[in-house]
């Protein structure tokens, strides 16, 4: 699925963009609102971002250009604009969904496909590694046809660790994709949520997935 993000914040887009492409979106980001309305009604996106706020036109008088131009696109807003008045008009404007700044990403994540959710159904991307299923969209685990009681950060390494498939990833690289850029990969963070998640993906199941490189990382792949 393909989304379009207009915000012109950059550290905000970037790290909605990383996000959004390790959950297996394809992203593209414009920080003005002129280009953003051309993006938008030249271009074929499952879901656009919007900010309020923007250099060159607004997030409303976007909205309002695509409603108009009969696009129905669904538009989701992303904005530090939180009163009451502001979330009306966006949704009158025809907005799908109206979120304030700051928010969680993993909240961001889940309105995303909340209103993805409502459109035409579409096929889901399942990740496939032995006995093990990682679907991507639709935010669940399996193995041997057993689902897995994950966590969000839990899911979020599954899904990381099952992308790679055959590929050691190290603790440091699994921190900047699981957790913020900012993350102390001195931590053992990335330790205790790989036993926790191995507690739950391998423990109860006759052969391992997840397996450690001794002063390197961790690989998920079947082996023998």
């Amino acid at each position: 699925m393909k989304l379009l993000l207009v915000e012109d914040d950059r550290k905000t887009a970037a790290y909605l963009c990383k996000g959004l492409v390790e959950a297996s979106f394809a992203v593209d980001v414009t920080s003005r609102g002129d280009d953003g309305l051309h993006m938008a009604l030249t271009g074929e996106y499952d879901l656009i971002v919007l900010d309020v706020m923007l250099p060159g036109r607004d997030g409303w008088s976007i909205l309002d250009e695509l409603r108009k131009s009969g696009r129905q696109t669904p538009v989701l807003f992303l904005t530090a604009m939180d009163a009451v008045p502001d979330r009306v008009r966006g949704l009158e404007l025809g907005a799908d969904d109206y979120l304030v700044k700051p928010f969680a990403f993993s909240e961001f994540l889940a309105r995303v496909r909340t209103v993805l959710r409502r459109g035409a159904p579409r096929p889901t991307e399942v990740l496939r590694i032995a006995d093990l299923e990682v679907d991507t969209i639709r935010f669940a685990a399996s193995r041997s046809g057993r689902k897995l009681d994950l966590t969000p950060k839990e899911f979020g390494l599954l899904a990381l660790l099952a992308r790679r498939a055959g590929e050691v990833l190290s603790r440091t690289r699994i921190a900047e994709q699981v957790w913020d850029m900012n993350f102390d990969s001195d931590s053992n963070v990335v330790d205790v949520h790989i036993r926790r998640l191995r507690a739950k993906v391998d423990d109860p199941f006759p052969s391992r997935l997840i397996y450690t490189v001794r002063g390197v990382g961790y690989v998920l792949e079947a082996r023998g």
